[in-house]
């Protein structure tokens, strides 16, 4: 596909497919203001860190299947089956997917919103690295997380650390200044996740600080019978 053709796709036909290949940044989302926001592709890319691990030991303790949502490359799907834990991360990236299929990880190249194996069967599910901004309707992103969740499933996100509730049109940067698509993108602090999340279905169980980032644990009780 030409990167002149009006059909590009974000994250797909994007300097952030480039850079899953290689590893390395630097890469923002612009917004049309001129305002940038940093992805940090190299933490990405690398082993999961201490924060990370957060994620991770709370998922290891659940003991339940695990999905991903918006994996990247593929580091924590990765981690959780290196210890033992079924998991499936999904991302729209084929690079990023790739990357994840060679640390030994097991994903799809997917939209989150297209069908899923094993929907309503995850124990638990993630939204990590600012993922709850994917489709920039965290409304919808929220529903149909539930919708993927068994009865009494929990959702670990990774949410900003300031009070805000944006809803942008970005698009990802490069060094160079070349730019992919326009998107929608959403940035949500603890507060506004948490009127959402409760308009899903969801209640907050544990909300917790790492090393700079912000999470919230919610448990979702299933459909009313």
């Amino acid at each position: 596909m030409s990167l002149l053709s009006p059909f590009r796709t974000p994250w797909v036909d994007d300097p952030f497919a480039e850079a899953m290949r290689s590893g390395t940044g630097p890469l923002w989302l612009r917004r049309a203001d001129g305002h940038r926001y940093p992805l940090d592709v190299e933490r990405w890319c690398a082993p999961p860190d201490a924060a990370d691990r957060t994620l991770l030991l709370r998922c290891l303790h659940r003991r339940l299947p695990t999905i991903d949502l918006g994996c990247g490359p593929g580091r924590l799907v990765a981690e959780l089956q290196a210890y033992g834990l079924p998991a499936l991360g999904v991302d729209v990236t084929r690079t990023a997917v790739d990357r994840a299929l060679g640390l030994g990880g097991s994903a799809l190249c997917r939209s989150v919103f297209d069908r899923l194996p094993g929907e309503g069967r995850w124990g638990t599910a993630l939204l990590a690295d600012g993922n709850l901004g994917i489709g920039g309707d965290p409304g919808a992103l929220l529903a149909r997380t539930a919708e993927l969740l068994a009865p009494g499933g929990v959702l670990l996100v990774e949410v900003e650390p300031a009070d805000l509730d944006d809803r942008v049109t970005v698009t990802v940067e490069d060094a160079a200044g070349r730019c992919g698509p326009p998107f929608s993108w959403a940035r949500l602090g603890a507060r506004a996740a948490l009127v959402q999340a409760a308009a899903a279905g969801f209640r907050p169980t544990d909300a917790w600080s790492a090393h700079g980032r912000h999470f919230l644990a919610l448990h979702h009780p299933g459909p009313i019978r």
